[in-house]
């Protein structure tokens, strides 16, 4: 199994920046795919970016050149860098792991965007 715990969020003003972790433990190596998504209320999840073992990422086009996933292997923490943070970006943030029949998720973090 895997255990994944997210930090980082907290309140921002609009034009901001933020980053988020997420920290893994438990049966690494079955981890395919590692991606963070966000959920805002009334909305469903939408994948924003994800990294592949082999260190290809992928963005959303809503996040695109705004956002940067990346990972400290050695720490078994990804990160998710957050720019130009817009109201609209407000949201629960969760990372999720691929580990093939299904994604794991962590409990999510908080990131509001407001002045």
């Amino acid at each position: 199994q895997v255990q994944l715990v997210e930090s980082g969020g907290g309140l921002v003003q609009p034009g901001g920046s933020l980053r988020v972790s997420c920290s893994a433990s438990g049966s690494i190596f079955s981890i395919n795919a590692m991606g963070w998504y966000r959920q805002a209320p009334g909305k469903g999840r939408e994948l924003l970016a994800s990294i592949f073992r082999d260190g290809t990422t992928y963005y959303a086009d809503s996040v695109k050149g705004r956002f940067t996933m990346s990972r400290d292997n050695a720490k078994n923490t990804v990160y998710l860098q957050m720019n130009s943070l817009k109201p609209e970006d407000t949201a629960v943030y969760y990372c999720g792991a691929d580990v093939g029949s299904r994604i794991l998720w962590g409990p999510g973090t908080q990131v509001t965007v407001s002045s």
